[in-house]
C-alpha cells in the first residue's frame, strides 16, 4: 500500500514556475513507477510525465516538453514536477500516480494503483 500526497500548486502568471511534490507513505517506493497527470473539469485525465522506478526513462506528453521536468528522490520517496515557462493551458488539477510498470512508463491511468488527492494548479494569463 503507498499513499501520495501532492503539494505544491497555486496560482501563477503565464511564464511563472511551480514546483510540484509528491510525497509517498508505505513500503518500496523505490519499486513504483512514477507518473503525473493532469485534469480539467469535463476533461478525463490527461498523461503530463512519468519515470520509471531507477529513473532511467522518463516520458513527456508533447505539449509540456521542454518546459516540465519531473525527477525523483527515492531517500525522500518524494516525486517533483518541476514546471517552468506556464501558460494558461496548463491550468488543471495534478495527480501523481504509481504503479509497477516495469521498465515502461504507461500513458494510461488504469497502469497505477495508487493516487493523490490532487493539486491545483491555475496559471492566468
Amino acid at each position: 500500500q503507498v499513499q501520495l500526497v501532492e503539494s505544491g500548486g497555486g496560482l501563477v502568471q503565464a511564464g511563472g514556475s511551480l514546483r510540484l511534490s509528491c510525497a509517498a507513505s508505505g513500503r518500496a517506493f523505490s519499486r513504483y513507477t512514477m507518473v503525473w497527470f493532469r485534469q480539467t473539469p469535463g476533461k478525463e485525465r490527461e498523461f503530463v510525465t512519468g519515470m520509471t522506478s531507477s529513473g532511467a526513462r522518463t516520458i513527456y506528453t508533447d505539449s509540456v516538453k521542454g518546459r516540465f521536468t519531473i525527477s525523483r528522490d527515492n531517500a525522500k520517496n518524494t516525486v517533483y514536477l518541476q514546471m517552468n515557462i506556464l501558460k494558461p493551458e496548463d491550468t488543471a488539477v495534478y495527480y501523481c500516480a504509481a504503479g509497477q510498470t516495469g521498465n515502461v512508463v504507461s500513458p494510461f491511468t488504469r497502469a497505477y494503483d495508487y493516487w493523490g488527492q490532487g493539486t491545483q494548479v491555475t496559471v492566468s494569463s
